[in-house]
């Protein structure tokens, strides 16, 4: 009997996990003579945006995406990494 109830359990779950679809990932990129962006959207929300500009000194930088959350004070300003492992 434990063995039955193992296999459903497990049929039910391999069911539930098929039934839920992969969130849409897309990473659009832009590019012109001065700069790169790479946006990565999930389900169509922009989760990340990487500014590089070509050819000169100035490092890749991140803007911060605005999000549903209004309080988050940081949408759209510019954030560099310091420490990167």
């Amino acid at each position: 009997m434990p063995r039955a109830l193992a296999f459903l359990l497990s049929a039910a779950c391999t069911a539930a996990a098929a039934s839920t679809p992969e969130p849409e990932v897309r990473r659009p990129v832009l590019e012109d003579d001065h700069v790169r962006v790479e946006e990565l959207r999930v389900r169509g929300e922009t989760r990340r945006i990487v500014v590089r500009p070509k050819g000169s000194e100035q490092r890749p930088y991140e803007i911060v995406p605005a999000d549903a959350n209004p309080r988050r004070a940081a949408a759209g300003q510019r954030v560099w990494q310091i420490l990167s492992f």
